[in-house]
């Protein structure tokens, strides 16, 4: 193969053999090339401070030597074995024991399978097809997940409007759709519709907004109250806002999970978990036929993720990684604050110190319309600023990682005070 060594190269390349010229998650232009600790270089051999890491699953940074280490271990004696294997075991187990709603687990590969199953799981649970989810929140790419997930149309609630080509119609009547951090309008609908409906799901800090104080513990008793399967999406949250998780940084429990990014240690790995009762639906000995949920993957619980997923939770628990995320993070939104400051215009940081970004509105953002109603050309902007000053983030996200150096956050302040006066 001939020697490539430009970007400009590569985009060209990739526009011949993908629609978009990518891969369907990220700007195309970009090319990364190579990840170590808390940095990675582009194509072009710039160096960036990674706040991105892999849209959330590298939370130990590139290339962590003990589950490097772990990970080629496990290499020459197997790589996939489509039955089960001792490290799936072990994984589960410390899932089980970490995460509070989790007393059984069954694998998938990506946090997108994890949704759709767990949404199906509870409408073999109830017998029931209808769920509601939250506008804005996003919970995959199967089609209910794609109801309103970023409409530019808005319509009356709990009406659902697709975002995507391809979902058949009668989808629509099975999705009803409320607004986030809106006690009074769950209860209303609930009041109504409640016994229709076969789960809630929710993001617990849906994208960056945060829940109002006593959201959460709304949902969780009106959802008891009327028998509703309560299902928080952790694919992002999970082993982030504290080991066990949003459940137990929140406290409040749901009766299903779903989890993903870390728990595969940066290799395709997710799951779905929740009380034996409602999981016994993947055991037909259990339910019989008519209630069994058929779900099976060749890549589940494959024992190079596994074991890399086990390796990361480990460092995770002896080194308190935790702590350390949120100090960083803080002075990290520090540094945000001190800059934006400059700016003249309104802003706000949202989310959580392991996981955030900023908007620039001045009211308070509680829900997607909100965040919709804010100056997302200014954001836009300053987005590109940043990653031109060398810091790395995804639009609508900055991932704090384990690993940040003295020196990354030196680079940080650097690179947002630059960007803040390339705006100025």
């Amino acid at each position: 193969m001939e020697k490539i060594s430009t970007q400009k190269e590569w985009i060209s390349r990739a526009q011949e053999v993908f629609p978009a010229g990518g891969f369907g998650n990220f700007d195309p232009s970009v090319f990364i090339k190579e990840g170590r600790g808390s940095r990675i270089w582009d194509e072009n051999g710039n160096e960036y401070v990674d706040f991105l890491i892999g849209s959330g699953p590298m939370l130990l940074g590139h290339g962590h030597p003990e589950v490097l280490e772990a990970i080629l271990d496990q290499i020459p004696i197997g790589m996939t074995f489509f039955t089960n294997n001792s490290a799936g075991v072990e994984l589960a187990e410390e899932i089980c024991r970490a995460v509070t709603c989790a007393e059984q687990v069954r694998y998938v590969t990506s946090g997108s399978e994890a949704d759709m199953y767990a949404i199906r799981l509870a409408r073999a649970f109830t017998g029931k097809s209808k769920i509601l989810k939250f506008e804005g929140g996003y919970h995959g790419m199967c089609s209910e997940a794609q109801m309103s997930l970023a409409p530019k149309h808005l319509a009356n609630f709990p009406q659902a409007v697709p975002d995507s080509a391809g979902i058949p119609n009668s989808v629509e009547s099975d999705v009803q759709i409320a607004p986030f951090n809106d006690n009074d309008f769950l209860r209303s609908f609930l009041g109504e519709h409640g016994n229709n409906l076969a789960a809630i799901i929710l993001e617990p800090l849906q994208r960056q907004i945060p829940p109002e104080p006593g959201f959460l513990e709304t949902v969780r008793d009106l959802c008891s109250k009327h028998n509703i399967i309560l299902i928080f999406d952790e694919i992002v949250t999970g082993f982030r806002l504290a080991y066990g998780g949003a459940q137990e940084y929140y406290n409040v429990v749901p009766d299903i999970c779903t989890l993903g990014k870390i728990i595969g240690g940066g290799f395709p790995l997710a799951a779905v978990v929740g009380r034996k009762e409602i999981m016994q639906h993947f055991d037909k000995s259990k339910v019989g036929d008519d209630r069994f949920l058929m779900q099976l993957g060749t890549l589940s619980g494959n024992p190079v993720a596994a074991v890399a997923g086990l390796k990361t939770l480990e460092v995770l628990r002896r080194e308190n990684s935790f702590n350390k995320m949120q100090r960083d993070g803080k002075r990290i939104m520090k540094i945000f604050d001190k800059y934006l400051a400059n700016l003249g215009v309104p802003y706000q940081l949202l989310g959580h110190p392991t996981l955030f970004d900023f908007v620039f509105r001045e009211e308070k953002v509680l829900n997607y319309r909100d965040f919709l109603d804010s100056d997302s050309i200014q954001y836009n902007k300053f987005n590109d600023c940043l990653r031109q000053n060398r810091l790395f983030k995804a639009p609508g996200k900055t991932y704090i990682s384990a690993v940040l150096s003295e020196e990354d956050i030196d680079l940080t302040e650097v690179a947002i005070s630059n960007s803040v006066k390339e705006l100025v």
